[in-house]
């Protein structure tokens, strides 16, 4: 009785620093002084701050009162934002060469994003990374219930920081979270629009590699795995004709559909998702050459004493972290759990609401990827029914073509289409300076205009 009593306190004196932040000057795997301004810190949100989001923070390393905030927001849904910070968009990453399962050694990414505005990481939900709730009912949470959470959280967030209060605000993400950006995106406009929050500064919202519909996207793998010569001509007819095009929700009595999908999961089971021309790894295969492999690395350097010293976790929350929360992750015909709820099953309404805000739209699809592919995106886009500004046509780095572009335009709304060339799900992982290029000329060509 008297432990739980002192437990109850414990929780209750943390919840009370709900907004507590740190200046990090150190990392183990790092030498010398971080040559980047990088907080961390804790933002509670709810009636009583019993959700306690951990969040990394990292100044712009070129003009941090002037250029934008992106807020990432890191897919799974369940995924640290330990990941992007050290293996794909962040200011450091792990060098392999030099690095133990045990001991990361960790360098200097040139093509960090925060060489070109202030960045935001935030675990979330509740859960994931350093992330935690002090109740019970607070760890359950939702699509719907994580886009409300992660507007009140940038709304606190940039009340604590009022010097960034008027710089351009993006909200950014990958992969799962291509369902929560343009929700969150939309409950920024009208929490302006309402007038009863904050007045953020948002100007728009960038996705790579999106989930949009849970349909449509994953239904995509087939036409993306036929344009790819990974299932031959024959099996793509039969498939057509006895599926009717729908290759993921299936008849359970339609034989002839089963046959000619079973015959797509015997050409495709042991292609690498993520990038098709990468080997393919079983799970727990420790070579670096995995990219999974990742996950072992940031779940040792996440345990890791010093490094939760360093980065000022709050000791007793978070017993063992790992990269990813598996149970909520989600995965195709996932049901709902006592954790989460998958209640957004397409973010295309969201989409559409903003067409008609002063909004900027950046979508990235690498032409690898085969979790969520290009031919998914393409076909959600058109169903928009946006004017096409400039069409498709190619873009270089280093003169060379790196990937190909639209935009569309009404009004003070535009969306740029991009592919990256030869790039799979995790687009800074495989082509980082294309990416980088990309976006930072895409946020100088936006990130300044008026509002009006």
């Amino acid at each position: 009785m008297e432990n739980s009593h002192l437990f109850v306190i414990f929780i209750f004196l943390l919840s009370s620093f709900s907004n507590a932040m740190s200046i990090v000057k150190n990392l183990p795997g790092f030498q010398g002084d971080l040559p980047f301004t990088l907080e961390t810190g804790y933002v509670g949100v709810g009636a009583d701050d019993e959700v306690q989001f951990f969040y990394y923070f990292v100044e712009s390393e070129r003009d941090p009162l002037y250029d934008p905030v992106l807020v990432y927001l890191t897919g799974g849904p369940g995924t640290s934002a330990l990941y992007p910070f050290l293996y794909q968009i962040g200011p450091l990453s792990i060098n392999f060469d030099n690095s133990t399962l045990e001991k990361l050694t960790l360098e200097l990414n040139p093509y960090s994003w925060s060489k070109m505005a202030n960045v935001l990481f935030i675990d979330l939900p509740a859960g994931t990374g350093f992330s935690y709730a002090t109740t019970y009912e607070a760890s359950q949470s939702s699509d719907t219930i994580l886009a409300q959470q992660s507007y009140t959280f940038i709304v606190k967030w940039l009340e604590e920081k009022p010097r960034f209060i008027n710089n351009p605000l993006y909200i950014t993400g990958i992969s799962y979270m291509g369902l929560l950006v343009p929700a969150v995106t939309l409950e920024i406009f009208e929490g302006n629009e309402r007038g009863d929050q904050q007045q953020l500064n948002i100007k728009g919202y960038m996705i790579m590699s999106p989930l949009t519909d849970k349909f449509k996207d994953f239904n995509a793998r087939f036409e993306f795995a036929h344009r790819f010569a990974l299932i031959s001509d024959d099996i793509y007819e039969s498939a057509k004709q006895a599926c009717g095009s729908n290759y993921v929700f299936t008849e359970t009595d339609n034989t002839l559909c089963s046959q000619s999908l079973q015959r797509v999961d015997e050409c495709t089971s042991k292609i690498n998702a993520g990038n098709i021309l990468d080997m393919f790894c079983e799970e727990g295969n420790t070579d670096p050459n995995c990219r999974d492999t990742a996950a072992i690395y940031l779940a040792n350097f996440g345990n890791d004493k010093e490094v939760r010293k360093a980065l000022h976790v709050r000791e007793g929350t978070v017993e063992n972290f790992e990269k990813s929360n598996e149970t909520i992750h989600y995965d195709l015909h996932k049901q709902d759990n006592e954790c989460y709820a998958y209640d957004i099953r397409s973010s295309f309404v969201y989409h559409e609401s903003l067409l008609s805000r002063n909004c900027q739209v950046l979508i990235l699809s690498g032409d690898h990827d085969f979790i969520f592919p290009y031919v998914g995106a393409e076909q959600w886009i058109a169903s928009l029914n946006v004017s096409i500004q400039n069409p498709w046509n190619p873009w270089f780095v280093n003169k060379q073509i790196a990937g190909y572009r639209m935009k569309y335009a009404q009004n003070a709304y535009s969306l740029t289409y991009a592919t990256v060339k030869g790039a799979g799900h995790s687009i800074p992982l495989y082509k980082p300076e294309e990416a980088w290029v990309f976006f930072d000329s895409w946020l100088a060509s936006h990130s300044y205009l008026s509002d009006s």
